[in-house]
């Protein structure tokens, strides 16, 4: 039988904003182990865990614990791998983890990947599914949740039962390239940039236009500097590959923006300066 809350000793494997952003989640319901590549990025997590918890109601700081020996999760019976959409570094941190912790169910924070596909790279197909979060985990509620056919039984059970007990929404979707929100939400995202190219509006004024006439709470172009505009063509290139729909492409000022380093609010500069 699972636990009430889905688990109850999961690991985040990875060191960025979405990975300490969940610990501080699951610091909420008990222990949750972090696990980070080297001694440096797991002074960085700890942290910026621990400042995220402090700011989350009901958040333990104490109940995270950081770690860079994969051998620590082997009781785990959850782990979820947390870094950048770069499938060659999922699928190969997923295998490792997969083997440290034998008896886990196995989950990846993919924004536009296929699952399937991943899960079968990974070697470990059976115990393995999508919980995808959003930026930042401490505020968004939905959860994406992919679980493809063939994991075994009391995936998705577990998986809803977690998010729920996390405060979040999960809502079950199908296994194709940006799942419900991103596949909808990026031709959106790319036509504001295009509309820039084509007629020299102004950032400002286009976010403008959308935050004050279509209610937005954040313009599209912001939207795309906290993304992350190299996690945005990223996503915009899975989408196209699987799609081969225009919309889908990223706009060349993207591709030039991610070459020149400006990547967005984390690099000081994007479509707007910070």
């Amino acid at each position: 039988m699972s636990p009430k809350n889905g688990y109850e000793r999961p690991a985040i494997a990875g060191s960025g904003t979405i990975a300490t952003g969940l610990a501080a989640c699951a610091s909420t319901l008990g222990e949750v182990t972090l696990l980070a590549r080297s001694d440096a990025s797991a002074w960085r997590a700890e942290e910026q865990a621990q400042a995220a918890a402090v700011k989350l109601e009901g958040a333990v700081a104490g109940h995270i614990r950081v770690t860079t020996d994969a051998a620590k999760l082997s009781d785990c019976d959850l782990v979820v791998e947390a870094i950048a959409e770069d499938p060659d570094a999922k699928a190969g941190l997923l295998a490792e983890v997969g083997k440290a912790a034998p008896d886990a169910d196995l989950a990846t924070t993919t924004s536009s990947l296929s699952v399937a596909d991943l899960g079968q790279r990974t070697g470990h197909a059976d115990r393995f599914f999508g919980l995808h979060f959003f930026n930042p985990v401490t505020r968004m509620e939905l959860v994406e949740v992919c679980v493809p056919e063939g994991a075994r039984a009391g995936v998705a059970e577990r998986a809803t039962a977690w998010c729920a007990a996390l405060d979040k929404i999960p809502v079950e979707v199908p296994d194709s390239a940006g799942f419900v929100v991103n596949r909808l939400l990026f031709p959106y995202l790319f036509d504001a940039v295009r509309m820039l190219e084509r007629t020299g509006l102004s950032a400002a004024a286009i976010d403008d236009c959308m935050r004050l006439g279509a209610g937005h709470p954040m313009g599209p172009l912001k939207l795309l500097d906290f993304v992350g505009l190299d996690v945005a063509l990223a996503i915009g290139q899975t989408l196209h590959a699987e799609s081969s729909q225009e919309a889908h492409l990223p706009p060349k000022t993207i591709s030039e923006m991610v070459s020149a380093g400006k990547l967005g609010r984390k690099a000081g500069e994007g479509f707007f300066s910070y």
